[in-house]
């Protein structure tokens, strides 16, 4: 596959964007993470219809959700990559505004590394030597993080679980990136505005009560919400595969440096040691999967 210029530019942007979007959610830290994901499905669900409507893609955004209808399993496998999604939404929020940004990008470092361990459980997939020596790695790194600490990383492997199963569902659904958020915040969005109606009724909602800047932040959650995806959808069709696995730690990693220096989170000598048994991992994993594409593509020339 010949690399795209444009498509890496695409793809690289998505994830400088994912990177950066801790300082985005502490800018709403005065607003509740609940409210804050509420908010997220809301406007995320009318920025991608409109988005849709724009492009005259309605017509075709109906088609999808017949088709979806037609094949029930489709449907609600759907429907549960959506809740999975949302999960994985919360935690995100809630972490970065509780002062765990560091154990985020733990939890998107080690997200490639599931995504691998859900097709050898599921797909019968069989892993090499180096790729069962990454995972004994990366195991070492999360087992000394509880040794030091005393407790399990959930949020690390809450993050790194919901992703990686949301992708191994979605892997098997055709859909467009746009229309695909659109159907996804759809079967969200009832449950979302209902629990909004519940907030004002309790007068505990912030939207429309705090400043301008919190409404209008809160708003472009739908935007911050669909233009990484949409660009990575678009970009990574064009580049390589081993690229896109390359490119996809530029998220963490800028999360882990605004973690460290930008709000002061604890990165001590226990915390590498940790993270070095997964950087170690992710790069035997990646080398081993540049090898592979390398060694397939040379028994087809």
């Amino acid at each position: 596959m010949q690399t795209d210029r444009n498509g890496v530019l695409w793809v690289v942007a998505s994830f400088v964007i994912w990177g950066f979007m801790p300082i985005y959610w502490k800018y709403l830290e005065h607003v509740g993470s609940d409210e804050i994901l509420t908010g997220r499905i809301v406007w995320a669900f009318i920025s991608t219809v409109l988005a849709v409507l724009l492009i005259r893609g309605g017509g075709q955004l109906i088609r999808d959700f017949r088709t979806l209808w037609k094949d029930q399993r489709s449907f609600w496998s759907l429907f549960a990559a959506s809740v999975l999604v949302t999960s994985n939404w919360f935690i995100y929020i809630w972490a970065v505004n509780h002062h765990f940004i560091v154990q985020t990008s733990l939890g998107y470092y080690m997200n490639p590394l599931v995504s691998v361990l859900l097709g050898v459980l599921f797909l019968k997939e069989k892993m090499s030597r180096a790729q069962k020596a990454a995972f004994a790695l990366a195991a070492i790194g999360v087992i000394t993080m509880v040794f030091f600490y005393g407790k399990f990383p959930w949020i690390a492997i809450g993050l790194a679980l919901t992703f990686a199963v949301y992708g191994f569902i979605k892997k098997n659904i055709q859909l467009d990136a746009l229309r695909g958020l659109a159907i996804e915040t759809t079967f969200i969005f009832p449950f979302a505005v209902g629990y909004y109606a519940w907030l004002f009724f309790k007068g505990e909602a912030r939207f429309l009560h705090v400043s301008t800047q919190t409404d209008i932040l809160l708003i472009l959650t739908g935007i911050a919400t669909a233009l990484p995806l949409v660009l990575y959808a678009k970009g990574v069709q064009r580049i390589p595969l081993y690229m896109s696995g390359f490119i996809q730690y530029i998220a963490p990693t800028l999360m882990l440096i605004i973690g460290v220096l930008v709000f002061h989170e604890s990165f001590g000598q226990q915390e590498l040691l940790s993270f070095s048994f997964i950087w170690a991992a992710l790069i035997l994993f990646t080398t081993s999967k540049v090898y592979e594409t390398v060694k397939i593509r040379k028994s087809h020339i």
